[in-house]
């Protein structure tokens, strides 16, 4: 596994353009900034991610996103294959006004459902022995907890990724072939059953940076015309498939869960008021 590119705390403004503005921005960029090691040597310089979004039965999360609260977070695994090797990293990603803060903590995929239970990571589950991504993993066990979150939502898509030659300060990304479709499970799986594709053929351009806004930054939104817009991948994605399907396969879970549990209450023995001393 390579060094950890993630921005801990960033600044992120986000261009929904197409391709061929696309192709254009990579001619810029790259005169500025190197392809980042994951995406080097890939199809169409892109490197696949998985996203599996968690949220409350309620969509809190999503909620807040739609009514545009300034405070907010959101809860996922990323992954990027299927491979029973491979790392599984449990993201935070809060946003506070305009800032962009992140945590994440890589585990071991057969701990993943030991997590999502609701039980702390044990040093075994690690694949850091960084005390950061510990306490990552228990900061998202207790935002999990707090709204009762699972999962809802597999998003995937296709990215292309520039970054610093020096640092990690200033980061381009370009995501292509963004598909989201409903999950209530953690099969870490790379297939999606019938999704949508919210933002078509049409790419997401991100400009990040975690110190001063670079020069170069506005002579390429002037240069392309870009207009700044939203491009939320979950939420985006549960608007066209409809939030109501989510309620309802949320209700018809719960329903089963009761189901199960008053089963398992009728099967057993009944208890006399000596048995239960």
């Amino acid at each position: 596994m390579g060094p950890d590119r993630l921005q801990l705390q960033r600044l992120e403004l986000k261009y929904i353009i197409s391709e061929d503005k696309a192709l254009a921005v990579r001619d810029f960029v790259q005169a500025y900034l190197e392809i980042d090691e994951f995406s080097a040597n890939k199809p169409n310089n892109s490197y696949r991610i998985h996203s599996l979004y968690l949220d409350s039965d309620e969509l809190t999360t999503y909620w807040e996103t739609i009514n545009g609260n300034k405070n907010r977070f959101k809860l996922r695994l990323r992954y990027y294959d299927d491979q029973p090797t491979s790392p599984v990293f449990f993201e935070i990603k809060r946003r506070m006004n305009e800032a962009i803060l992140k945590q994440r903590g890589g585990v071991r995929r057969q701990a993943v459902d030991w997590l999502l239970a609701g039980h702390l990571p044990e040093p075994s589950h690690m694949v850091s022995d960084n005390p950061k991504q510990l306490v990552a993993l228990q900061r998202f066990s207790l935002l999990m907890q707090r709204i009762n979150a699972s999962p809802k939502a597999h998003v995937t898509y296709f990215r292309e990724a520039w970054l610093s030659t020096r640092d990690n300060s200033v980061r381009v990304t370009m995501d292509r072939n963004v598909y989201c479709s409903p999950e209530f499970a953690a099969t870490l799986g790379t297939n999606l059953a019938s999704p949508v594709k919210p933002f078509g053929h049409r790419v997401i351009l991100e400009l990040k940076f975690t110190g001063r806004y670079p020069n170069w930054f506005r002579d390429l939104t002037e240069r392309f015309n870009l207009v700044r817009g939203a491009a939320a991948k979950y939420a985006d994605g549960v608007a066209l498939i409809g939030a109501e399907q989510f309620y309802r396969r949320s209700v018809a879970r719960s329903r089963a869960e009761r189901d199960e549990a008053q089963s398992g209450m009728d099967n057993e023995a009944p208890v006399s008021v000596e048995d239960s001393d």
